[in-house]
C-alpha cells in the first residue's frame, strides 16, 4: 500500500516554491477545517473593484509561514537559539493564526456572530485541532496566546511587523494590482534581529520599515478602505442582519443547513462549544453568495433590494464628508426614498445610513517597532526615522460617510 508523500511544495505566485516543512504540519493543511479557508476570500467583497482580488484565506496561511520559516533561518543565522520545538510552534501558530474567519471575513464579525472577533474562534479552532493531535499543538498555543516566555516569538506571529501583515501587504497588493502597497519582505526580515528577548530591526533597516508603514497606509485608503468596498461589505452586513430579523420572525429563508443554524441562533462567546464550531467549520462564501443569489427573489422587498445590490453591482451610493453626519443629515435622504417606496422608518435604515472609516498606519500606543541603532541602543521607529511623515502616519484619520440608493440622485435637491 502506497503512503502519501508529505513533503510537498507548493508553488505560489508572490514567493515561488514553499515546502511544509514537516508531517505534522502537512496533517494540519489537510485537516478540513484548514481547508475550508479555500472557500474564504481573504479581501471579502474587494474583488467588485478590483476584479483580481479573488485569493483566499489559504493562499495567505501559507505565505505566512513560508516567511515565517525565513524569518527562522535569519535570527537563527544572527545567533538567536530557537529550538525545533519552538520553531515548529512558530510554524503552526502563524499557520492558523487565521482559521477563525468567517465568510467575508468581517461582514461576519457583525451579522452573524455577536461581537466575536475572528482572533477568538481562531483559538477555539487550535484548541480543538491540540485535542485531535494529542497535544502536538500545545506550545503553538502558548505562544499565540502571548504565554510563552519568549516574548519576541508573538511578536512574530502578532504585532505592527509581524508576518502576517508583512504577506497579506504583498499578495493583496499583487492580486489587486495596487503596486503602491508592495512590500520589500525580505530585506525587512533579513533586518530581524532579537535584543533583549525583544524583536528589533537593526538600523540599516529602518527605510525598509518606513515604505512598509506607508504602503500599508496606501493599501487601506486604496483597497481595504475604498469606498465601494465599503459599501459592499455594509451593504452585506445589511443582508444578514435582515436575513437574522425574518427568521426571528418566522420567515424561514432558503440556505444551507450551517448558514440557516446561525441565522436562527443568537451565538456569543460562551455559547461557542465543540458543536458550534463544527457547524462554523462548515460555514463558508459559497453559503453566502449561494443565499444572496436566492434572496433577491425574496418576498421581502429590503432582502431582495439589498441582495440584489450585490448581485449586480448596482450599489448604494456612499459620499464622503468632512463633517460627522448627524441624524438630521440623513432625513431628508430618508424622507424622498419613504415618498418612492413607502418603506418604514426602520426599514429605510437598510438603505440610508451613516458612518466612518478609521486608518492608523502606525500606532503608538500599541507595542512598537523597534529600531536597534549601531551603539546597540533602542529607538521606536518614530523617533529613530529622519522622516517627519512618520509622525503623520501615527497619527489616526478618521473619514465619515453617508450611504443612499442611487434613485435618489437628482429628486429633491440631492
Amino acid at each position: 500500500m502506497s503512503q502519501t508523500n508529505k513533503l510537498k511544495i507548493f508553488n505560489d505566485p508572490i514567493y515561488g516554491f514553499i515546502t511544509i516543512p514537516n508531517t505534522l504540519i502537512y496533517d494540519l493543511i489537510q485537516h478540513p477545517y484548514f481547508q475550508r479557508l479555500r472557500r474564504i476570500s481573504q479581501m471579502g467583497m474587494s474583488y467588485l473593484v478590483y476584479p483580481g482580488a479573488h485569493h483566499t484565506r489559504f493562499h495567505h496561511a501559507l505565505g505566512c509561514m513560508h516567511i515565517m520559516q525565513k524569518a527562522v533561518q535569519t535570527l537563527r543565522f544572527k545567533g538567536i537559539a530557537i529550538s525545533p520545538e519552538e520553531e515548529n510552534a512558530l510554524y503552526i501558530a502563524i499557520l492558523l493564526h487565521d482559521i477563525g474567519h468567517g465568510p467575508f471575513s468581517h461582514a461576519m464579525e457583525h451579522s452573524i456572530v455577536e461581537d466575536i472577533q475572528h482572533e477568538q474562534i481562531s483559538l477555539l479552532f487550535m484548541e480543538q485541532l491540540d485535542v485531535e493531535f494529542e497535544g502536538q499543538l500545545a506550545l503553538a498555543i502558548k505562544v499565540f496566546k502571548g504565554e510563552y516566555h519568549r516574548k519576541f516569538m508573538l511578536q512574530l506571529i502578532s504585532s505592527q511587523l509581524d508576518m502576517d501583515r508583512m504577506d497579506y501587504l504583498k499578495r493583496d497588493s499583487f492580486y489587486s494590482g495596487v503596486a503602491e502597497g508592495n512590500i520589500n519582505s525580505e530585506r525587512l526580515i533579513q533586518m530581524m534581529n532579537v535584543e533583549d528577548d525583544t524583536l528589533v530591526i537593526e538600523e540599516k533597516g529602518i527605510y525598509s520599515v518606513e515604505k512598509f508603514l506607508v504602503a500599508r497606509r496606501l493599501m487601506y485608503w486604496q483597497a481595504y478602505l475604498h469606498k465601494t468596498s465599503v459599501v459592499a461589505e455594509l451593504t452585506l452586513v445589511k443582508i444578514l442582519k435582515r436575513a437574522k430579523e425574518l427568521y426571528h420572525k418566522g420567515v424561514i429563508l432558503e440556505a444551507s443547513k450551517p448558514l440557516q443554524y446561525f441565522l436562527e441562533k443568537k451565538i456569543k462567546i460562551e455559547q461557542f462549544d465543540a458543536f458550534v464550531l463544527e457547524m462554523f467549520s462548515y460555514l463558508d462564501d459559497y453559503d453566502v453568495l449561494s443565499a444572496v443569489k436566492a434572496w433577491q427573489f425574496n418576498e421581502d422587498i429590503v432582502l431582495s433590494s439589498l441582495c440584489k445590490m450585490i448581485i449586480n453591482r448596482d450599489l448604494l451610493k456612499i459620499k464622503m464628508m468632512d463633517e460627522k453626519p448627524t441624524k438630521e443629515t440623513l432625513l431628508p435622504y430618508k424622507e424622498e426614498y419613504a415618498k418612492m417606496t413607502g418603506l418604514s422608518d426602520k426599514e429605510l435604515d437598510y438603505f440610508v445610513f451613516k458612518g466612518n472609516l478609521k486608518n492608523q498606519a502606525y500606532n503608538k500606543q500599541s507595542e512598537p517597532i523597534r529600531i536597534l541603532k549601531k551603539d546597540k541602543t533602542i529607538e521606536d521607529v518614530v523617533e529613530a526615522s529622519d522622516q517627519l511623515h512618520l509622525k503623520a502616519l501615527s497619527k489616526p484619520v478618521t473619514k465619515y460617510f453617508i450611504c443612499f440608493p442611487k434613485v435618489i440622485l437628482g429628486k429633491g435637491g440631492f
